[in-house]
């Protein structure tokens, strides 16, 4: 089945104003999420979508596929889903969305979350990874169990499950997971999630995800290896992949 990666970029992030044109490593940051995703071989096409004309400048510059998409969209999966109905896609029946600010993206979250719609498993995958020390009480980063064939149960930014009792401490720590941030949809899931309300658990909560899972709409959730560096959000995750940046690029892979 052929693969689209869709990588959407918008420029009205407050924490780390002008995100998509920052500097990494030389290039934008946006233009670094490109050339991550575009070596890794897994997509057919990829595009990035933009509702910025200094983005698309940027991303023209530099060789990318571009879509202008409108500035009205509540989050990425509907920056994705619009570019996903344009006639020029429309032969892509796997469609992935590499968040604009994932430089560091893994080949296991891509190809994981991409794997269980390809394969006709789920009609959503994503990814996560064993959970970072002192991450479980922290919000900035989302938990996710899982049922026992991989499809996600919830999402959550508060320590799941709950511990009713200490000496269940290894089996909750051993059944949480981080989130990885990687979306695969079909086509058809894609379409029916944006054509969804927002859900009550979603706006309490902060998640899209959690508006298909609210609707019965299974996602799967894959496997990867950690550590796994998470998006860049701030000055100071900006400051550290930098610092990153060279040894990354040396070992890549």
């Amino acid at each position: 089945m052929a693969i689209l990666a869709v990588i959407p970029a918008r420029m009205a992030a407050t924490r780390l104003p002008g995100k998509p044109l920052r500097d990494l490593g030389g290039e934008p940051l946006v233009i670094r999420v490109w050339q991550r995703v575009i070596s890794l071989g897994i997509a057919d096409d990829c595009v990035i979508a933009t509702d910025s004309e200094a983005v698309a400048a940027s991303a023209r510059e530099a060789g990318a596929a571009v879509a202008i998409t409108s500035d009205r969209h509540p989050s990425g999966t509907d920056r994705v889903a619009e570019v996903a109905a344009l006639a020029r896609y429309s032969r892509f029946d796997t469609i992935v969305n590499v968040q604009g600010d994932e430089p560091f993206v893994s080949r296991d979250a891509v190809e994981g979350a991409a794997g269980f719609v390809a394969n006709g498993i789920f009609p959503l995958g994503t990814a996560s990874t064993t959970l970072a020390p002192g991450a479980l009480d922290r919000p900035d980063v989302v938990k996710v169990v899982r049922a026992d064939d991989s499809r996600a149960l919830y999402f959550s930014r508060a320590p799941i499950p709950y511990l009713r009792d200490a000496s269940d401490t290894a089996e909750r720590n051993g059944t949480v997971r981080q989130h990885v941030g990687v979306y695969a949809y079909s086509r058809t899931a894609l379409a029916a999630w944006v054509a969804l309300p927002t859900h009550v658990l979603e706006r309490i909560e902060r998640l899209e995800q959690l508006r298909p899972l609210a609707a019965g709409i299974a996602m799967g959730v894959a496997d990867v290896a950690g550590p796994v560096r998470g998006g860049i959000d701030t000055e100071d995750d900006l400051l550290e992949a930098n610092a990153h940046w060279n040894a990354f690029t040396a070992g890549r892979s």
